[in-house]
Protein backbone atom coordinates (compact mmCIF):
# COMPACT_ATOMS: atom_id res chain seq x y z
CA UNK A 1 0.00 0.00 0.00
CA UNK A 2 0.57 3.58 -0.59
CA UNK A 3 0.45 6.39 2.27
CA UNK A 4 0.80 9.33 -0.44
CA UNK A 5 1.19 12.95 1.69
CA UNK A 6 2.45 10.90 4.56
CA UNK A 7 3.70 13.72 6.29
CA UNK A 8 5.08 12.03 9.92
CA UNK A 9 3.22 8.74 8.91
CA UNK A 10 0.94 8.04 11.81
CA UNK A 11 -0.69 6.07 8.62
CA UNK A 12 2.36 4.33 7.67
CA UNK A 13 3.51 3.29 10.28
CA UNK A 14 -0.15 1.58 11.36
CA UNK A 15 -0.43 -0.19 8.21
CA UNK A 16 3.00 -1.73 8.42
CA UNK A 17 1.93 -3.16 11.70
CA UNK A 18 -1.14 -4.05 10.28
CA UNK A 19 0.65 -6.29 6.75
CA UNK A 20 3.07 -7.45 8.68
CA UNK A 21 5.86 -8.90 6.85
CA UNK A 22 3.80 -9.80 4.12
CA UNK A 23 3.15 -6.62 3.31
CA UNK A 24 5.11 -3.69 2.26
CA UNK A 25 4.04 -0.06 2.60
CA UNK A 26 5.57 3.20 1.19
CA UNK A 27 5.15 6.37 2.90
CA UNK A 28 5.20 9.38 0.74
CA UNK A 29 5.99 13.32 1.07
CA UNK A 30 7.74 16.03 -0.77
CA UNK A 31 8.79 17.14 3.24
CA UNK A 32 12.16 15.57 3.64
CA UNK A 33 11.31 15.95 7.39
CA UNK A 34 8.22 14.20 7.46
CA UNK A 35 10.44 11.33 5.12
CA UNK A 36 13.23 11.62 8.19
CA UNK A 37 10.44 11.42 10.69
CA UNK A 38 8.49 8.35 8.95
CA UNK A 39 12.51 6.55 9.03
CA UNK A 40 12.73 7.10 12.56
CA UNK A 41 9.07 6.11 13.37
CA UNK A 42 9.91 2.73 11.53
CA UNK A 43 13.52 2.21 13.07
CA UNK A 44 12.19 2.82 16.69
CA UNK A 45 9.38 -0.09 15.98
CA UNK A 46 11.51 -2.02 14.34
CA UNK A 47 9.31 -1.98 10.95
CA UNK A 48 11.30 -3.20 7.95
CA UNK A 49 8.18 -3.39 5.28
CA UNK A 50 8.03 0.59 5.22
CA UNK A 51 9.91 2.59 2.51
CA UNK A 52 9.70 6.50 2.40
CA UNK A 53 10.02 7.92 -0.86
CA UNK A 54 10.47 11.96 -1.59
CA UNK A 55 8.85 13.02 -4.48
CA UNK A 56 5.84 15.31 -5.26
CA UNK A 57 5.02 13.06 -8.17
CA UNK A 58 6.61 10.53 -9.36
CA UNK A 59 7.14 7.57 -6.96
CA UNK A 60 9.23 5.48 -9.02
CA UNK A 61 7.38 2.19 -8.53
CA UNK A 62 6.42 -0.55 -11.20
CA UNK A 63 3.33 -0.33 -13.17
CA UNK A 64 -0.21 -1.85 -11.49
CA UNK A 65 2.05 -2.57 -8.38
CA UNK A 66 0.15 -1.40 -5.41
CA UNK A 67 -3.22 -2.39 -3.63
CA UNK A 68 -4.32 0.47 -1.79
CA UNK A 69 -3.39 4.18 -2.00
CA UNK A 70 -4.21 6.41 0.85
CA UNK A 71 -4.95 10.49 0.60
CA UNK A 72 -6.11 11.91 3.69
CA UNK A 73 -6.36 15.50 3.65
CA UNK A 74 -3.37 16.44 0.93
CA UNK A 75 -5.67 16.63 -1.99
CA UNK A 76 -5.83 20.08 -1.41
CA UNK A 77 -2.58 21.15 -1.27
CA UNK A 78 -1.52 19.66 -4.44
CA UNK A 79 0.17 21.97 -6.97
CA UNK A 80 -0.78 19.25 -9.98
CA UNK A 81 -3.41 17.15 -9.34
CA UNK A 82 -4.03 15.02 -12.89
CA UNK A 83 -0.10 14.24 -12.76
CA UNK A 84 -0.61 12.99 -9.52
CA UNK A 85 -3.54 11.26 -10.19
CA UNK A 86 -2.29 10.17 -13.83
CA UNK A 87 0.54 8.73 -11.36
CA UNK A 88 -1.25 6.76 -8.62
CA UNK A 89 -3.38 5.69 -11.87
CA UNK A 90 -0.25 3.94 -12.92
CA UNK A 91 0.85 2.40 -9.51
CA UNK A 92 -2.58 1.02 -8.86
CA UNK A 93 -3.40 -2.51 -9.32
CA UNK A 94 -6.59 -3.27 -11.34
CA UNK A 95 -9.41 -3.37 -9.44
CA UNK A 96 -7.65 -1.29 -6.49
CA UNK A 97 -8.79 1.59 -4.26
CA UNK A 98 -8.00 4.98 -3.57
CA UNK A 99 -9.32 5.79 -0.38
CA UNK A 100 -9.15 9.86 0.00
CA UNK A 101 -10.56 12.23 2.22
CA UNK A 102 -9.71 16.02 2.12
CA UNK A 103 -11.99 18.21 4.86
CA UNK A 104 -10.60 21.14 3.18
CA UNK A 105 -12.64 20.54 -0.27
CA UNK A 106 -16.67 20.40 -0.99
CA UNK A 107 -17.83 16.94 -2.06
CA UNK A 108 -18.70 17.83 -5.47
CA UNK A 109 -15.05 19.19 -6.38
CA UNK A 110 -13.56 16.19 -5.21
CA UNK A 111 -15.58 13.85 -6.99
CA UNK A 112 -14.98 15.98 -9.93
CA UNK A 113 -11.35 16.56 -10.10
CA UNK A 114 -11.01 13.09 -9.06
CA UNK A 115 -13.37 11.67 -11.77
CA UNK A 116 -13.07 13.59 -14.72
CA UNK A 117 -10.24 12.55 -16.53
CA UNK A 118 -11.68 9.09 -16.44
CA UNK A 119 -8.61 7.51 -14.61
CA UNK A 120 -11.06 6.95 -11.46
CA UNK A 121 -14.35 5.81 -11.04
CA UNK A 122 -16.40 5.98 -7.54
CA UNK A 123 -17.15 2.75 -5.59
CA UNK A 124 -18.08 4.02 -2.45
CA UNK A 125 -18.40 6.63 0.54
CA UNK A 126 -17.88 5.31 3.94
CA UNK A 127 -18.15 8.17 6.57
CA UNK A 128 -15.98 10.68 5.18
CA UNK A 129 -13.45 8.54 3.03
CA UNK A 130 -14.02 8.33 -0.71
CA UNK A 131 -13.23 5.20 -2.00
CA UNK A 132 -12.44 4.99 -5.60
CA UNK A 133 -11.89 2.74 -7.99
CA UNK A 134 -9.28 2.61 -10.40
CA UNK A 135 -10.61 2.59 -14.10
CA UNK A 136 -9.79 -0.11 -16.58
CA UNK A 137 -7.72 1.17 -19.29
Amino acid sequence: MLDFGCGPGSYSIAAAEVVGEVGKVYAVDIHPLAIERVQQRALKKGLKNIEAIRTDCETGLPNNSIDLILMFDVFHQLKNPDRILEELARILKPNAYLALDDHHMKDAEILSKVTSRGLFKLFARKKLIYLFLKSQS
